[in-house]
Parts: C-alpha cells; sequence; structure tokens
C-alpha cells in the first residue's frame, strides 16, 4: 500500500498512476474542497484524460481518506508531494513539507520501516540538511526507523497522465539498500530505467531539468530583444529556420554534445561570433545579459578546475594532459580550452607538464610553443604521471579507459 499526501497536480496524478497499475493507493489533502471534488469523480484542475482514470480507480485501487493516521499506518510507502512554494527571499518554503512529515511521523510506529520519499520539488541538500535532522529531532533514526528518499517528478502539465504512465526514466535519491528493494518493485511495471543516485543528486537532477528549460527561454526571448533593437530582423522566421538544424531539432536530435558539462568552448566560431553579437548589442543600446553571462562562465571554469587540481597534486608532481584540440576529430587548436588550462598550470607553478593529442601536437607545439614535452602515444602519455588532466573528448581516450585505473584523473570532459 502506497499513501500520496497532497492531491494537486503531482500527487493526484501520481496515486491514479500507480494505481492505474494495480498499487493500492492511499490519498490524502488537508484542503476538504480538493478532496469532495475528487470524491465525487470530479478534477481539481484540468488534466487531459485524467477525469476518465479517477472514475475507474476511485474506491477500487485509489482510495481516498480524511485520516492521515490510518493511511500512515497501512502503507509502507509515504509519497509526499506538497507545495514548496517561494519564500520572501525566493528560498524554497519547507513549511508543508515539514507538516506533513510531523504528520506522518505521529502517526509511525519505529518498528514498522516506513519509507517517506519527498516528490514535490526541493532544492540539492535539502533532505540532508533538513528532512533528516527534522525526523531525528521528532525521535526517530534514519536509516533504521525510517527511511527516506527522493523521487523527483517530470511531469508537464497538459501531459501529465502521459509523462507518468509512460516516463522516459524513474530517478530515485537514496542512500540505502532497502529503500531501493522497495522502490524498484513499485516501479517494477515501469518498463524504463531507473537510475538510483545519491540523495543530492536526486535533488539536483530535478533542478538540472528545470533550469535548462527556463535558460532556453529566457535565451530565445534576449535573443529576440536583440533582433529588435538592431532592426530589419524577421524574428519568427529566423526562429523557424535555426529549428531546422538537425543538431536541436532533427529526428534524433543529438544535443546531448552541447548541454553537456566540461571545460569550456572554444574554436574560431563560438568565442567569437558570441562576443560579436555581444558588442553589436551594446551599440544599439541594449545589455545581453545572458550572452554576457555565457562568456563569463566560459571564462571562469577553467581556473575552477586548476583550483581543484591544486588541492591535490604538488607542483613538484608530472602532469599530463590528454587532447589539445578544442573538439574531437578535429587538429583545431583555436582557442582550445587546453591552452588555458596548459598556461594556468604552468602559472600555478608546474613545470613538468606532458601532452597528448591524436593529431593536434605538432601544431600546437608551433602554434603556441609553450615549455612542456610531448608524448608520441597516449600509452607514453599516461605512464609518464601519476595525475591525468582530459581536455578534449577523444574516442581513443574513452576507449582505453582501463589504462587510467591506477591514476588520479582530473576528467574535464566526463568521458570515463
Amino acid at each position: 500500500m502506497i499513501t500520496v499526501i497532497g492531491l494537486g497536480f503531482v500527487g493526484l496524478t501520481t496515486a491514479l498512476g500507480f494505481s492505474e497499475k494495480g498499487l493500492k493507493v492511499y490519498g490524502f489533502d488537508i484542503n476538504k474542497k480538493k478532496v469532495n471534488l475528487i470524491q465525487n469523480k470530479k478534477i481539481p484542475f484540468f488534466e487531459k484524460g485524467l477525469d476518465e482514470v479517477l472514475d475507474k480507480n476511485l474506491n477500487n485501487n485509489f482510495i481516498l481518506t480524511s485520516s492521515i493516521e490510518e493511511a500512515v499506518k497501512n502503507s509502507k510507502v509515504i509519497i509526499m508531494c506538497v507545495g514548496t512554494p517561494s519564500d520572501d527571499n525566493g528560498r524554497a518554503d519547507l513549511k508543508y513539507i515539514k507538516s506533513a512529515l510531523a504528520s506522518i511521523l505521529k502517526a509511525t510506529d519505529k518498528s514498522d520501516k516506513k519509507i517517506v520519499i519527498t516528490k514535490s520539488t526541493i532544492p540539492p541538500s535539502t533532505t540532508r540538511n533538513e528532512i533528516i535532522p527534522f525526523i531525528e529531532n521528532m525521535g526517530f533514526k534514519t536509516g533504521e526507523d525510517v527511511f527516506v528518499a527522493n523521487n523527483p517528478e517530470f511531469l508537464r502539465e497538459g501531459h501529465a497522465w502521459d509523462d507518468f504512465i509512460n516516463p522516459d526514466r524513474i530517478v530515485i535519491g537514496t542512500d540505502d539498500e532497502y529503500t531501493k528493494k522497495v522502490m524498484r518493485e513499485i516501479y517494477s511495471k515501469f518498463n524504463v530505467p531507473i537510475h538510483f543516485v545519491t540523495l543530492n543528486t536526486g535533488e539536483f537532477i530535478k533542478y538540472l531539468s528545470n533550469t535548462f528549460l527556463s535558460t532556453l527561454i529566457s535565451y530565445a526571448n534576449e535573443m529576440s530583444m536583440i533582433a529588435d533593437s538592431i532592426g530589419g530582423i524577421d524574428i519568427k522566421s529566423a526562429f523557424k529556420i535555426f529549428h531546422e538544424d538537425k543538431r536541436w531539432f532533427g529526428n534524433p536530435a543529438n544535443m546531448q554534445s552541447y548541454a553537456y558539462p566540461g571545460c569550456g568552448f572554444g574554436g574560431y566560431c563560438l568565442p567569437k561570433d558570441t562576443q560579436a553579437l555581444v558588442q553589436k548589442a551594446k551599440e544599439y543600446n541594449y545589455d545581453a545579459k545572458i550572452l554576457n553571462s555565457v562568456l563569463m562562465v566560459n571564462s571562469e571554469i577553467k581556473p575552477h578546475w586548476i583550483d581543484k587540481i591544486k588541492k591535490t597534486v604538488s607542483t613538484d608532481k608530472n602532469i599530463t594532459v590528454l587532447g589539445l584540440s578544442f573538439k574531437p576529430e578535429s587538429d583545431d587548436i583555436r582557442q582550445t580550452p587546453a591552452l588555458e588550462i596548459i598556461k594556468l598550470l604552468l602559472e600555478a607553478g608546474y613545470k613538468n607538464i606532458i601532452a597528448y593529442d591524436p593529431i593536434a601536437n605538432d601544431l600546437f607545439d608551433k602554434t603556441y610553443n609553450l615549455p612542456i614535452k610531448y608524448s608520441k602515444s597516449l600509452n607514453e602519455a599516461v605512464n609518464a604521471s601519476d595525475t591525468v588532466v582530459i581536455a578534449t573528448g577523444w574516442k581513443e581516450f574513452k576507449e582505453n579507459k582501463n589504462i587510467f585505473s591506477k591514476k588520479n584523473i582530473f576528467d574535464l570532459r566526463y568521458i570515463l
């Protein structure tokens, strides 16, 4: 038996979704008006197709209850789907989460081994720094008396039912095997990947999705304002033609290599074109805030990596830098991130730097004339140092990941 607390857009869809999959589900909400509507088989919000599912499952697999004590006592898993609105400072307000937790724990016996799942959107570190201390302050030991996890939702309003029944993936943030076992059983009828990650990672993935979308929307709006400032640009046509780019809008689209972290973009086009549009917008009295931030972050990411290296590697050690071109399958070294990485290492006092690139060694050496050594092969380069920095995501490095097993790796492209 599952209990879902909070029967709004996410909660009711979740409760009915598990009911449809054959699980027994209690639904509870403190809003009596909302509960009365549901009891009369009316959805309190518009979501296409959900009324039919409610009609089918109400009083069968889905049971509305006015007693949170009954629901909690009869359930192994309690899922919180309550609101987390912004407070006056823009932080997520956890008062509804904590209120729900207090009610759950008051109805919980320590021997019951309840699993409390947060499906509400909560910022990274909330479970660890807020929810677990709250539970333990009420006299329970997490991981023994009560088990906690987060299970972010990826539902689009207007398509929530299909998104729940046919998800892309399931994400469970948890630190214990018991919760993994139970959650794997609950989601066994969903034929999609189930990703078990740390508590913080589970929370972060939800924000990763939402902030990416908000950034894309604001980026598009900023570009429209730049176009208006310059004038003579058909914004609608420009975006429609932009949408024909197969990297982003093809079937299948191949945006993964762009929406992925690393050590910054380089090459001939992206740096100069972004900077040029910022300057052109300024000529027309528009401050391109997003594009300026794009350039700023691209500049900041490289010193960020050097700071991580300095924390664990002394300056008298050898360091191997793998990859010199700005991207794999190319010998283009113009504004390559590897150049700044090596320069920053030299400035930090690292004098024993060995570099290797499958095809760009000679061109890099002739162009930049840096006081470093070059290796003729991957094996030679890796064997020359205990510390390896991967600056370009060459396929050769991915395919030979075993040779890095005993090395101190800084994978600036997250390819291993």
